[in-house]
């Protein structure tokens, strides 16, 4: 994936030159197509694992059930985390993947803002930037919370990782619970707080 988006710049880059180079955009072109479809044979062969395992199936319609979350970032979950083998708690997954926040200590001060770690596990960081921005378009719940640090520090970076790291940490969640994600959750949090109201607005 990281090499198509190489050679789609690189072709972008040759057909905006002043002389474009026609060999070498036929070039990219045919190797573009190549890790295209060999991208969709490593999607066959996952899925063909995941579904040589039911109890593994199961787990990953759970997880595919979060907002953003499709069957090669749940692969990419279960597979960099071992299935959550030595994964107590939230905290502990979110400094596995380096999603943890840091202050910057210079002997007993602190010094500079505070940032994630980026001192673990890189392919679980990189495999919820994408489903993180989705939940956000797509979801009450994760776009609240984006919109809520936005507003409060003005980093929409520093506010999507965020989001990643509580994408993460819900994926753990069903994963626990076995339970399917209810998209629908932060709106009927949101109905019941108005309800409860308008039943003390009329009480009054």
């Amino acid at each position: 994936m990281d090499e198509s988006v190489v050679i789609k710049n690189q072709l972008h880059a040759e057909k905006a030159g002043a002389k474009p180079n026609k060999k070498s955009i036929k070039r990219g072109t045919a190797r573009l197509e190549l890790i295209g479809k060999q991208l969709k044979e490593i999607m066959v062969e996952v899925s063909e694992l995941i579904r040589t395992d039911t109890e593994t199936q199961a787990i990953v319609l759970l997880i595919c059930s979060i907002t953003g979350i499709g069957l090669l970032t749940a692969a990419t979950i279960l597979g960099e985390t071992n299935g959550f083998e030595l994964i107590r708690n939230k905290k502990q997954l979110a400094s596995y993947a380096g999603l943890d926040v840091r202050e910057k200590q210079s002997g007993t001060s602190v010094k500079g803002k505070p940032s994630i770690s980026k001192k673990g596990n890189k392919h679980l960081r990189r495999a919820m930037h994408l489903p993180a921005l989705s939940a956000i378009r797509h979801d009450e719940r994760f776009k609240a919370i984006f919109v809520r640090l936005v507003s409060k520090h003005g980093i929409k970076m520093k506010a999507a990782v965020a989001v990643q790291r509580k994408l993460l940490e819900m994926v753990y969640t069903v994963f626990k619970t076995k339970k399917e994600y209810d998209k629908e959750y932060f709106k009927k949090v949101q109905t019941k707080m108005e309800e409860d109201v308008m039943e003390v607005v009329v009480q009054e």
